[in-house]
């Protein structure tokens, strides 16, 4: 920048030369230039990074229309440098293509992963970084090693990926520092698991909370069912925010079946996402596969999320929706103390899905006996072992094991059979 100069007239104004400022790109000359979340620069600033690395000089000139040193320009400066940026996916939208494409050029572009394999030594690595942080912070006690192990129990369900760890490091540490905190306030010489139980507790995200007070409402209003039996209504299961900042919700779903048969596709409602959508005309193609002859031109089949004002992503509603059309279709009473979660393939396959510990807790929180989960997903379930117990988890592998554990199917029998036989 060129700085301003309010004496510029009448002899007493600074000379332009002595009010030029180098950039960051100038500074950086024969060395290291760090730009994170580079999609936020303004476009004419990324076209303008791009120049200087190509020229690998750069002007320095007045920012400000409004300032004196709008009118000054220096000659070309020096600006050598390695640009190393960071940023999200979403940076891939919104970077300047030609200054995208002369990094791919002539750098690399690099996939960052957010976990690490879950074995003795990345556990070793997560322990050293809780005492790192703990000598950061230069208040805080030291963690016991049960501690250290309940740090490594967290970071294993917020990695949200079967044996593997979370390396979104900057969370732990809030967690580390939380506890830490608690202890000083109970007057510990050491933090321990207890600790750490209490600062989760006071540290739940936004999105926790909104999921919190999303199933205390619904349940006061009745929106959410967990005893009894209904035919066409099932207890599905979602999630809110993303990444380690996931929280579980239980997603009603109903289903009718109307005469009339003049709808190509079944109706489904309730502000769902592209890929929601294609989900449901998955669906479709296994329920014809079952009661193909008895939908034809007969009825019409409307599918409704209730009250998902927050919208519908994904697919891990699939058995869910199978559940509540077939139940609809043939008057099957649906046990409400089960709530479930899976994507289906179309043909009838249990396929695994993201969010699958928040969910289960989230069943948990609201009452839930049994959660119904693709059996891939087994393994993804990190909870504590004492609230684990509160809920008996059902691993299936095809929507034929579903229906077996959620219909009743008392003086049904004869529907059972037809299902085995068609899948």
């Amino acid at each position: 920048d060129v700085l301003h100069d309010p004496f510029q007239s009448g002899g007493l104004g600074t000379p332009a030369h002595e009010r030029v400022v180098a950039g960051m790109i100038h500074k950086a000359h024969q060395g290291v230039l760090f730009i994170d979340e580079i999609s936020t620069l303004q476009p004419h600033t990324q076209q303008e990074l791009l120049s200087a690395i190509q020229e690998r000089r750069f002007a320095i000139s007045g920012q400000s229309e409004r300032s004196a040193g709008a009118m000054v320009r220096t000659e070309p400066v020096p600006c050598d440098f390695v640009l190393v940026a960071a940023g999200n996916y979403d940076t891939i939208e919104h970077m300047h293509p030609a200054l995208r494409s002369r990094i791919r050029g002539y750098g690399y572009e690099v996939h960052m992963s957010d976990t690490m394999k879950d074995t003795q030594e990345n556990r070793d690595k997560l322990a050293r970084f809780v005492a790192q942080e703990v000598k950061k912070d230069k208040k805080i006690p030291h963690f016991s090693r049960e501690a250290c192990e309940y740090i490594v129990v967290e970071a294993r369900k917020r990695a949200n990926r079967k044996g593997h760890l979370t390396l979104r490091l900057r969370e732990l540490g809030g967690i580390v520092r939380a506890a830490g905190d608690l202890a000083i306030e109970q007057k510990k010489k050491l933090v321990e698991p207890e600790h750490i139980k209490g600062a989760l507790k006071l540290s739940r995200s936004l999105e926790q909370q909104i999921a919190d007070k999303y199933i205390e409402r619904k349940k006061e209003y009745n929106v959410i069912v967990t005893q009894g039996t209904q035919i066409g209504r099932v207890n599905g299961l979602a999630v809110m925010g993303a990444g380690s900042m996931m929280s579980g919700i239980i997603l009603p779903i109903e289903a009718q079946c109307t005469i009339g048969g003049k709808e190509k596709n079944i109706v489904a409602t309730g502000k769902l996402g592209e890929i929601a959508k294609e989900a449901i005309i998955n669906v479709s193609a296994i329920i014809k596969s079952f009661f193909g002859d008895d939908l034809k031109e007969k009825y019409d089949i409307y599918v409704q999320f209730l009250q998902t004002y927050e919208g519908v992503e994904g697919d891990s509603a699939s058995i869910a929706v199978a559940v509540a059309i077939i139940s609809a279709l043939k008057g099957l009473p649906v046990k409400q103390d089960v709530a479930m979660t899976g994507s289906l393939s179309v043909r009838g396959k249990a396929l695994p899905v993201g969010g699958v510990s928040a969910k289960v807790e989230a069943a948990i929180d609201a009452g839930i006996k049994e959660v119904i989960v693709p059996k891939s997903n087994l393994n993804d379930i990190v909870i504590e072992e004492a609230k684990l117990k509160k809920i008996k988890v059902l691993p299936v592998e095809n929507i034929t094991q579903v229906l077996h554990h959620v219909i009743d199917w008392k003086g049904n029998k004869k529907i059972y059979d037809q299902i085995k036989k068609s899948s």
